[in-house]
């Protein structure tokens, strides 16, 4: 099944256009036609079923046949705060896997030893789209803005706090601290991992210091491991 998307699409439509730029897709690369089926989705847990009404490559156009409410199949709020790599190819690698695998949230975290202090929303998003209709997936992820460190850990109220960091302190390992169906917040350093006095800020807040294993891992490694075990633990 190919998926589209569109967050314009309600519950309540019984008919849809598609922009200029989706309807060209549509009808001109994936030669649709009139009569043939889309599958649609919102990002917010919504399948529909629709029928090309309009097959032109400026308006494609349907009408909405049926629609399914379509749960995640984790029971979990899975949130990452992740500084973003400098090599930004890197960090996009991490949130398409994120999303195939099944993640709620993600914030791009500045922090003291952060390379990469600006980041292009719009592209991300796209990603985000993207690995979601290929994965097959109705909710898409929240993605939040470059946010400080220190502004992060201060308005964060999940219950669930974790900081994977590479200090040679004492860590639980993931696996071990983490509870089934339970939401999380796992906060993954940069390349030159937090600092000392972020670490400090965070155990203050009720962040928990945790292992991704034996492995020193890159950003987005840690990142994709992290949401990988969540979903493991909770198999």
């Amino acid at each position: 099944m190919q998926l589209f998307y569109t967050p314009d699409i309600t519950t309540t439509s019984d008919s849809f256009s598609f922009d200029k730029a989706e309807s060209r897709h549509i009808v001109k690369v994936l030669r649709k036609k009139l009569g043939d089926p889309l599958y649609i989705t919102n990002g917010k847990g919504h399948l529909f079923t629709s029928e090309i009404t309009v097959s032109s490559d400026k308006n494609c156009s349907v009408k909405i046949i049926e629609v399914k409410t379509k749960e995640k199949p984790w029971k979990y709020n899975l949130h990452i705060a992740l500084a973003p790599t400098k090599n930004i190819d890197r960090f996009e690698w991490f949130l398409e896997k994120a999303t195939e695998i099944g993640i709620d949230e993600i914030t791009p975290i500045l922090c003291d030893h952060s390379e990469r202090k600006i980041i292009k929303t719009d592209r991300l998003k796209r990603i985000l789209e993207s690995a979601m209709k290929q994965s097959l997936k109705y909710q898409l992820p929240k993605l939040n803005a470059l946010t400080p460190f220190s502004e992060f850990i201060d308005t964060t109220t999940n219950s669930n706090l974790f900081i994977a960091h590479c200090e040679n302190t004492q860590k639980k390992n993931l696996k071990e601290a983490l509870e089934p169906n339970k939401n999380a917040t796992i906060l993954i350093g940069p390349e030159g991992d937090f600092s000392t006095e972020e670490i400090k800020k965070a155990l203050n807040k009720g962040y928990q210091p945790i292992s991704l294993g034996e492995s020193r891992l890159r950003t987005e490694t840690a990142g994709v491991v992290a949401v990988n075990a969540v979903s493991f633990i909770n198999q």
